[in-house]
């Protein structure tokens, strides 16, 4: 083996061993890293490491203490439009937790190479990729981001039984979602250009950079600017904003697409600035939010809100549902969107110190 191989199977070799001493293993690294649209290439460089280390290692803790854990798949999700313990609101919150737990535990394995961990995704993959029956409700689905990401980062080494049943999955879910879309009358309204239709944005983007699909790709695309153009104001104010008189749902709709923008990042498309017929762009609606964030302008959650399950749920007593909108609130979104932009990192950093654990391994630093 030569100089240069050693040196960066001794790299890796060291970031596993930091990872992995708070879980009180060590596991060789292999040498299979499956190729990502989103997160970070797998050979962080020293900075990164340094930045993300303190936060990966309660994330290998928090996995390592499920190594053993069985998927729980469901044929169905359903939470859009009910109350806790309504329905199988409960039953799928919890079922909702294996995506959150497949895509950390494709985090720790990309970071560590730390086969147990590919063989949990493996597991957990299969199993929801044959359960799962497509509603195309993008509130019930949204959490399926997670799942995508999971395949995206441990495609290559995945047993071929898996990666076909994962990517037809995939393919299946995105598809469905641009048929719907494009069936509507246009111009799209109601939930077709609220952030419902976020929603959908981003599954699509993310399948479709996921699976190199040029045709969902244009189609993501497609698809993002008119929902730019049909949910943002030019002076950046959005749809969900005028409906439901909430910061919250400002979050809600500008989350989903800076993560679809965030995948269109690793492909060289620049979707933050992308400019829809009205003017538009991704930039100007985090742009309007900033002052709420910063703190110098507030405002009083959901007292005009067109829904009257708004009203519904501010009655059962839900947080968040009355009373002044918390900036804290905003703070995932904005280390999402620093990930795009370092115009956002300050306000991010002021919400709160470090992102998301599951955000701080996948994107360590924030962009320049």
């Amino acid at each position: 083996m030569g100089q240069a191989a050693d040196t960066k199977l001794t790299a890796r070799a060291s970031l596993a061993a930091c990872l992995f001493a708070c879980a009180g293993v060590f596991v060789p690294v292999d040498s299979a890293w499956a190729a990502m649209n989103l997160c970070a290439a797998p050979a962080m460089q020293t900075s990164e490491r340094t930045s993300a280390a303190p936060i990966a290692q309660g994330l290998v803790k928090r996995v390592a203490a499920r190594l053993n854990d069985q998927p729980k798949p469901l044929a169905r999700l359903h939470t859009e439009g009910t109350l806790p313990h309504e329905g199988i609101y409960d039953e799928s919150l919890a079922a909702e937790q294996d995506l959150a737990l497949m895509r950390d535990a494709a985090l720790v394995w990309r970071a560590t190479g730390d086969e147990r961990y590919l063989r949990l995704v493996d597991r957990f993959l299969f199993a929801w990729a044959t359960t799962y029956q497509p509603s195309f409700d993008p509130i019930d689905e949204t959490h399926f981001d997670a799942m995508i990401l999971a395949y995206d980062m441990t495609a290559s080494a995945l047993p071929v039984k898996t990666r076909n049943a994962a990517s037809a999955f995939i393919a299946k879910l995105a598809n469905g979602y641009v048929e719907r879309v494009d069936a509507q009358p246009r111009p799209l309204t109601g939930t077709y250009r609220n952030n419902w239709e976020s929603h959908r944005v981003k599954l699509v983007a993310m399948a479709a950079f996921t699976l190199d699909d040029r045709k969902l790709i244009n189609a993501a695309q497609r698809l993002f600017v008119e929902q730019i153009g049909a949910n943002v104001a030019p002076d950046g104010a959005t749809v969900d904003f005028t409906e439901r008189d909430a910061l919250h749902y400002v979050t809600y709709d500008l989350e989903p697409l800076v993560i679809a923008a965030l995948a269109a990042r690793r492909h060289n498309r620049n979707w933050l600035v992308l400019r829809a017929q009205n003017g538009a762009t991704l930039q100007l609606a985090l742009d309007w939010l900033m002052p709420y964030a910063l703190g110098e302008k507030t405002h009083e959650e959901f007292v005009h809100s067109s829904v009257a399950f708004d009203a519904k749920r501010r009655e059962a007593g839900l947080p968040g549902y009355a009373g002044r909108w918390d900036p804290k609130d905003g703070a995932e979104l904005f280390h999402l969107a620093a990930r795009l932009s370092g115009r956002y990192t300050n306000v991010a950093l002021r919400l709160a110190p470090t992102p998301p654990a599951w955000l701080a391994v996948c994107l360590p630093l924030p962009a320049r």
